[in-house]
């Protein structure tokens, strides 16, 4: 089972050579309308979606708790599409949910600008004044959407395996480049490496959605993190005894790990609206 998360700059034949890499190595290509739909039927209201789906919160979008339960339904959809493995995921930082995979491939694809304002001036009949626009755009929406959710810059080269530039590799090159590495970096240990960490990412997550949505526990910033048999709470909240509640219902959906809490109690802390 092994893992591939693209990111890519708009026009830089992401979806095509995904598309082109799971067709040559048999991999199941989970696209955006994918994501997009599993992150809707798990609850999250399909008319709020285009306000944080990978894009910049607005200022009163990111104060408000519709941001932290999109991250929560989109760290969700993640991890069960990335759990069928042998699969491609692109886009929603989808390489940073599951950068603690061993059998992860992260990949970007890149390529200069004026190769990419001629791409999408053939792909769409626009002026190159309409194409700049579109770039600068949605270069600055992908920049946004890492930083508010991952606190992360979306051109550290450091959190790639490999940065691709498709403005002197072809889909087919780039695909093949692809498909040799993960056929030679991907072994039987780190597989199933991988899928115990995967197990241990989804029963955190499923834990957290658990707290917030169903019993309602207003604790900010809520985390679950499993360190061999502990499992610690991460967070912020405004009582102890919230906190309480959080570990003891943790303790009986999860009994067979130590439950403790590293979550920081502020009295005056205000849960958003």
């Amino acid at each position: 089972m092994a893992i591939i998360a693209i990111s890519r700059q708009v026009a830089s034949l992401g979806d095509e050579i995904s598309r082109a890499v799971a067709e040559k190595i048999g991999y199941k290509f989970i696209d955006r309308h994918n994501l997009e739909k599993r992150i809707v039927d798990l609850g999250f209201p399909a008319e709020k979606l285009k306000k944080y789906d990978e894009r910049k919160p607005g200022f009163f979008a990111s104060l408000v708790k519709d941001r932290d339960e999109y991250l929560n339904y989109l760290q969700t959809a993640v991890l069960e599409a990335a759990s069928e493995g042998n699969c491609i995921l692109i886009g929603r930082g989808s390489f940073l949910i599951l950068e603690d995979l061993p059998n992860l491939i992260s990949l970007r694809f890149v390529a200069k600008d004026e190769v990419r304002i001629q791409r999408l001036m053939k792909e769409f009949d626009w002026n190159e004044k309409q194409a700049i626009q579109r770039i600068t755009e949605s270069d600055t929406n992908r920049t946004g959407f890492h930083k508010s959710f991952f606190n992360t810059e979306i051109d550290d080269p450091s959190h790639f395996l490999m940065v691709l530039n498709t403005g002197v590799m072809d889909v087919e090159m780039a695909a093949n480049a692809i498909a040799a590495i993960e056929s030679s970096i991907i072994t039987p240990e780190k597989e199933r490496a991988g899928h115990e960490r995967l197990d241990e990412l989804i029963k955190c997550q499923h834990l957290v959605n658990k707290l917030i949505f169903e019993y309602k526990l207003h604790i900010e910033f809520l985390r679950a993190v499993i360190d061999g048999k502990n499992l610690i709470l991460q967070g912020v909240a405004d009582s102890s005894v919230l906190v309480e509640r959080a570990l003891k219902i943790s303790a009986v959906e999860l009994p067979e790990y130590q439950v403790t809490s590293s979550i920081s109690v502020v009295q005056d802390f205000k849960t958003r609206i």
